[in-house]
């Protein structure tokens, strides 16, 4: 089911959701793949696929042309990430990872594009190759949280989310994180309590709220994660949207009925 509009369906791939929300609330142990887009690069989430391949017929030429060349491979390769061709941007990014491998924008992008095609271990070690304990990037430590995330170690993600707002306090893309993994360690309560943080952040970004929306409706209280969902959107998209919440919460086996559930409470890119 696609949505009206961008703003519900990019953040939240159905097949990530619905296997975090089968974990979070079967129980089960299993390795996640979690909702967010942290373990990406960001991407503009105003661009259209006719704009990534756009992208595609601009930089084809130029990286078969150059291959090493460092600008236009990491564009290259977020076009192909951006176009569902993931295999092929990490082989892009692995060969201009060779020419220059202490280029910490390139280990960055190759850290992040293994996780997305699942490369867990090697993920975590490209990206802990691509910032140093005495410089540490924010969005790497956000990043390596993300991967262990979605290895399914939580507390140690947790710690590296901790550890990115130590730089940045009260960064929303790091709450946001922080958030869904206190969800997927089945704190409901700490999870809306940090997404709440994030969401305090104004303008609002469309996937914290988001985000918050599925914690909220997964203690049971749909009818607030239906307000929190269609907050500031036209009536259209915002009917559709509650009802992709409702298709997602389903997904995760009755977690949530309208008004009626534990009122739970409570801590990754």
């Amino acid at each position: 089911m696609r949505l009206t509009g961008s703003r519900f369906a990019r953040p939240f791939a159905a097949a990530a959701v619905a296997t975090a929300l089968a974990a979070m609330t079967a129980g089960c142990a299993t390795t996640q793949t979690i909702p967010t887009a942290a373990t990406l690069p960001i991407m503009a989430a105003d661009r259209s696929d006719a704009d990534w391949r756009h992208d595609l017929a601009i930089y084809d030429p130029q990286y078969r042309a150059n291959p090493n060349n460092v600008d236009v491979a990491l564009r290259y390769a977020q076009a192909l990430r951006a176009t569902g061709q993931r295999a092929q941007a990490v082989a892009v990014l692995e060969r201009v990872s060779i020419a220059n491998p202490h280029d910490k924008a390139v280990l960055g992008a190759y850290g992040r594009a293994l996780a997305e095609v699942g490369n867990f271990d090697q993920a975590l070690e490209v990206l802990g190759r691509a910032h140093s304990p005495d410089q540490p990037d924010w969005r790497i430590l956000s990043a390596q949280g993300a991967v262990l995330d979605q290895m399914g170690r939580h507390a140690e993600a947790q710690r590296y989310y901790l550890t990115a707002l130590k730089i940045v306090p009260e960064e929303s893309s790091v709450l946001s994180n922080l958030g869904l993994s206190y969800a997927l360690a089945k704190d409901l309560p700490g999870a809306e309590t940090t997404l709440r943080r994030a969401a305090a952040h104004r303008p609002v970004n469309p996937r914290v709220r988001q985000n918050l929306a599925l914690v909220v409706g997964l203690q049971g209280r749909l009818a607030e994660a239906e307000t929190i969902v269609g907050a500031d959107l036209p009536p259209e998209e915002a009917a559709a949207n509650v009802a992709y919440l409702r298709q997602m919460l389903a997904h995760g086996g009755g977690a949530a009925t309208p008004d009626r559930g534990a009122h739970a409470k409570t801590g990754a890119t």
